[in-house]
């Protein structure tokens, strides 16, 4: 039996008719989350499975998948995703890094100007025919010039935001593992960074260490009047915990694209009016998710011809 592939969910761009081209492809065409199960029966005698960050690819899933040579995450993280299982089976797991790093970043500073200048108000004011003229104290929000922004994990994502801080003339924290080079910014531990921060915006990967890393009593560090942006993974942080403090005033707002048990939002997040909510669209320009589908395929295409991929994750068996 040849070679083919199970792709999750069609991607845009060509770069599936690439794959088509050259293997039989199938492509699952509901939208929407997998369990294990599903995942295993889809995926079958697929020797490559192009898989999302919804779609489970667990221990069970690699068993029942013998035939499986290369998971291709179309994403930069790879939570999804049993890492040791696959190494164990000697299974490539690649992603696609950098190429989405300009467009989160970009989103990051929509959902910062979003909540602290409070443009989702406006815009509901505006529309239930609220806006009577212009008045000295209506939605006044917070200026970001002179305040301190803070970055949790300074990645490529997290450089990426820091370097457009000042053109907002706001002063740069960071908390990272180790120290960065090539961007605006200072390293602080975590607890000062939020003590000081007037913004927080999270860029960490999930971790067994990064779990629920802003809990209730990190969250109760930051600064009275705070905001806090997450565009990294949803269950970085608590989110009932995070309701409360939104709820209790004690933080100014937040804007957030990804969610705990996503794709489900905290009820209590919906009712606060200083809360943005995205669906998960750091990465949702033409050219970013074009781009990322064009490194999916170029990871199966290289082993499925015998060579090392681009951007392993894994490293497997050739």
């Amino acid at each position: 039996m040849g070679d083919s592939i199970a792709v999750t969910a069609p991607l845009p761009g060509s770069a599936l008719e690439r794959l088509a081209a050259r293997w039989p492809v199938r492509v699952r065409e509901e939208p929407g989350p997998m369990g294990e199960e599903e995942m295993a029966a889809f995926i079958g005698t697929a020797t490559a499975a192009v898989t999302l960050l919804s779609h489970p690819v667990t221990a069970r899933v690699l068993e029942a998948c013998p035939a499986l040579r290369i998971v291709a995450n179309y994403a930069v993280g790879h939570d999804n995703v049993d890492l040791e299982a696959a190494r164990a089976r000697g299974i490539w797991v690649t992603n696609t890094p950098a190429v989405l790093t300009e467009a989160t970043a970009d989103l990051a500073w929509a959902l910062i100007l979003g909540v602290t200048r409070r443009i989702l108000e406006g815009d509901a004011l505006v529309r239930r025919g609220g806006f009577h003229g212009w008045e000295p104290s209506l939605l006044l929000g917070m200026g970001l010039q002179d305040r301190t922004l803070g970055i949790v994990g300074f990645g490529r994502i997290g450089q990426a935001v820091a370097r457009r801080a000042p053109a907002f003339g706001m002063e740069v924290l960071y908390a990272s593992r180790t120290e960065r080079s090539g961007a605006p910014g200072r390293r602080v531990e975590l607890e000062e960074l939020l003590a000081s921060s007037h913004v927080v915006s999270l860029h960490c990967p999930l971790t067994p260490a990064t779990h629920h890393l802003l809990d209730a009593r990190r969250l109760a560090l930051m600064r009275p009047g705070a905001v806090l942006v997450n565009t990294a993974r949803g269950p970085v942080v608590d989110e009932a915990a995070l309701v409360e403090a939104l709820s209790s005033g004690r933080l100014g707002g937040a804007g957030l694209d990804v969610y705990e048990r996503e794709p489900e939002v905290h009820p209590g997040l919906l009712g606060l009016s200083r809360v943005l909510l995205l669906p998960h669209v750091g990465s949702a320009t033409v050219e970013t998710r074009s781009a990322m589908a064009d490194l999916v395929a170029a990871n199966v295409e290289a082993v499925l011809e015998g060579r090392e991929p681009p951007t392993p994750v894994v490293r497997g068996e050739r």
